[in-house]
């Protein structure tokens, strides 16, 4: 496989580090020399970031204090945050960036604008989509994954800490079998928690193939998007 253009989403609590909570200016600078070597093999970047690191909409949510709706908009401010800290550690790696959120906040971020999107990618920036969809109730999988497919990724790679999908949690299970391909429909019925359904769903009917990989492994993500698809799991 090789992609032009490629959209990239990890967790919060990857930037989290082992504190487990708020940022990690070491991980920040990891990723962002990661995002780095995509853009300098003229890759054209776009980045999702979780909000699990600072707070959950529905774990916010879970005793009935806080509605759910209102929980997911803490949710998406939490990934306003994370985002504006990765374009802090992605410009002192020398990249040009723009951050776009699904809920206006002119002072801190453009607006998303599909076509603008588009512009910055098409001049070499990188652009951070935060804020996930503005709606309450979808997932940062789901504005991932709807991101991708508005701005014409031909693929969405899924940064997380294990090397692909797995048929049982390889953490706990010795004999836990990495699966190196599956369908969309395989994903979806077998309840492979790859990405929430939604977001598969959304990707099957887009035809966007999903990568899972290990983002935690040095060149990692330019190695797969140059074809070596040894280190991830693929969803088509």
């Amino acid at each position: 496989m090789s992609a032009k253009r490629v959209l990239v989403k990890f967790s919060g609590e990857a930037l989290a580090g082992e504190s487990g909570y708020g940022i990690d200016t070491k991980i920040l600078n990891y990723i962002s020399t990661e995002i780095k070597s995509l853009v300098d093999a003229g890759i054209e970047v776009g980045l999702v970031i979780g909000g699990g690191n600072i707070i959950r909409g529905v774990t916010a949510a879970q005793d009935g204090i806080i509605k759910r709706t209102s929980g997911d908009y803490m949710g998406m401010l939490a990934t306003v945050i994370n985002g504006v800290a990765m374009q802090e550690a992605c410009e002192h790696a020398g990249l040009q960036v723009r951050m776009q959120t699904a809920i206006k906040m002119e002072q801190i971020a453009e607006p998303y604008i599909n076509r603008k999107a588009v512009r910055h990618l098409e001049k070499g920036r990188v652009v951070i989509f935060a804020a996930g969809t503005g709606n309450p109730f979808f997932t940062t999988d789901t504005a991932a994954t709807l991101r991708a497919v508005e701005i014409g990724a031909e693929v969405i790679i899924k940064a997380t800490k294990v090397d692909g999908v797995y048929d049982r949690d390889p953490n706990k299970f010795d004999d836990a079998v990495k699966l190196d391909a599956l369908t969309y429909d395989q994903a979806l019925s077998e309840h492979i928690k790859v990405m929430d359904d939604t977001s598969i769903a959304l990707a099957k009917d887009n035809s966007l193939p999903i990568i899972i990989c290990d983002m935690f492994e040095q060149g990692n993500l330019l190695e797969i998007i140059n074809g070596n698809m040894a280190k991830c799991s693929i969803v088509k």
